[in-house]
């Protein structure tokens, strides 16, 4: 099996990195769900840490093996019995057709448990013949972290989806509820909150029936007692946040997890770009089934003919289903996205997190039409910020689009408030200050 040569991180006498000290090696395993909006974000923490002298594993079931071989990682699989090849294309390609709690439910509760029984029954073995020291987890691969747990591993916890407030003091990022401070608000809030327990129940029930299995005691009463004690890092900025949420001090926002480079090449036609403003628009890679969505982009930007759309529709939709296409328009089913939206007067976004902070570190407004997971949330923020808008895909037509179009390109404190977005998220250098923590906490560990 394949892995990173071994290299060597020195520490100073407090565990801080990057100074002359004691030399601490340290080999680090990723594992995260296998989704490409998840594995983007992670393969570039890997790669950073890596590029730190870090030797970097990632742990994954067999279908994300090209993701993380073009990122220049070394590859662990798990669970390859379980889940052969196509297996996550048929899987999640099941959800590419719903939306809003929908999406959630069907994840929760078809998909999620099987996953988690999966990492349970083969990851301790495999991550314990590795050796590694340390694992980084991706937060939204649900009880993963009882692994590290079970082998007595220090793990670091990462939000590469937008992060979930516990307090109740902001609403769950599922919905699109704005921030407001009232008892009634909180009320809601505290309800959202109720339904997410519920909705994981399975995967809490297949986790509970390993708990003897490996080692654990746990109080399924307060699951936030499974949180790493060392550090949980969301690759959102806090500028992008609600403000006056009670984090705990081991909760850290970072920024963008941009490496463009440890991505496969896409091809792409730029010879047929006009050099008219540019609409980018895509709705992601995972629910991104609707057709009349695609149909409504395509008709709305049509009123706009000084500008010119390219529109990604992923690889569940046949585009030759959607119409008549203009003749100025390029669609395609996937796209270099950072390299067009450099070129994009406007994004028009299912609000992924991933594609929203992209769009922002470009300085791009956003016209964002959320449909499931946490893309609610992202879009609400959007709007609070002032650097888009966005109409919630069960109220979507083409007039309110073409509204939003206008309404966002003609008006300048969009591109204003996104140009301020530019400049902050361009200095935070998110994969550094990501990096650092992991770091600085799994070398305090190890030293100790």
């Amino acid at each position: 099996m394949p892995i990173a040569q071994r290299y060597s991180v020195f520490c100073d006498e407090e565990g801080l990195p990057g100074k002359l000290g004691v030399e601490l090696t340290m080999k680090i395993g990723f594992l995260s769900l296998p989704l490409t909006g998840h594995l983007n974000p992670m393969t570039a923490l890997a790669r950073k840490l890596q590029s730190r002298g870090n030797e970097v594993l990632f742990f994954g079931v067999p279908d994300i093996e090209p993701i993380i071989r073009a990122a220049d990682l070394a590859f662990v699989p798990y669970s390859e019995t379980e889940y052969p090849i196509g297996s996550m294309a048929r899987i999640f390609g099941a959800v590419a057709h719903l939306h809003g709690l929908d999406v959630i439910r069907f994840t929760a509760e078809r998909i999620m448990p099987d996953l988690v029984e999966a990492a349970f029954r083969s990851l301790p073995k495999t991550v314990m013949e590795t050796g590694v020291q340390a694992m980084v987890i991706d937060n939204a691969y649900f009880l993963a972290q009882l692994v590290p747990m079970s082998l007595n591993l220090p793990f670091v916890q990462i939000c590469n989806a937008l992060h979930r407030d516990p307090s109740g003091v902001t609403p769950l990022c599922w919905f699109s509820w704005p921030h407001e401070i009232t008892p009634e608000a909180r009320a809601r809030n505290a309800d959202g909150l109720k339904q997410a327990n519920r909705l994981f129940s399975g995967a809490l029930s297949r986790a509970q029936t390993y708990e003897d299995k490996l080692g654990l005691k746990v109080d399924w009463n307060d699951l936030s007692s499974t949180s790493s004690k060392l550090a949980v890092i969301t690759q959102a900025p806090a500028v992008f946040d609600f403000p006056g949420i009670p984090w705990p001090v081991t909760f850290h926002y970072a920024g963008p997890f941009q490496d463009n480079k440890g991505r496969a090449p896409i091809p792409f036609p730029w010879e047929k770009l006009t050099g008219q403003p540019l609409i980018y628009a895509s709705l992601g890679t995972l629910v991104n089934g609707i057709g009349y969505a695609y149909a409504a982009i395509l008709q709305a930007v049509s009123r706009f003919p000084e500008m010119q759309l390219v529109l990604s529709t992923g690889k569940n939709l046949n585009p030759d289903g959607l119409g008549p296409i203009p003749e100025k328009t390029i669609v395609v089913r996937s796209a270099p996205q950072i390299d067009l939206l450099k070129r994009a007067t406007l994004c028009i976004t299912h609000a992924g997190l991933n594609t929203t902070l992209e769009a922002l570190t470009q300085g791009v407004p956003l016209v964002a039409i959320p449909i499931g997971y946490d893309q609610p949330g992202v879009a609400s923020r959007i709007a609070y910020h002032g650097v888009g808008e966005f109409v919630e895909i069960g109220n979507l037509t083409v007039p309110r689009l073409a509204e939003l179009i206008e309404k966002v390109t003609a008006k300048a404190n969009y591109r204003e408030k996104a140009a301020g977005f530019k400049k902050v998220l361009t200095e935070t250098r998110g994969l550094d200050i990501a990096a650092d923590i992991v770091e600085r906490m799994f070398g305090q560990h190890l030293r100790a």
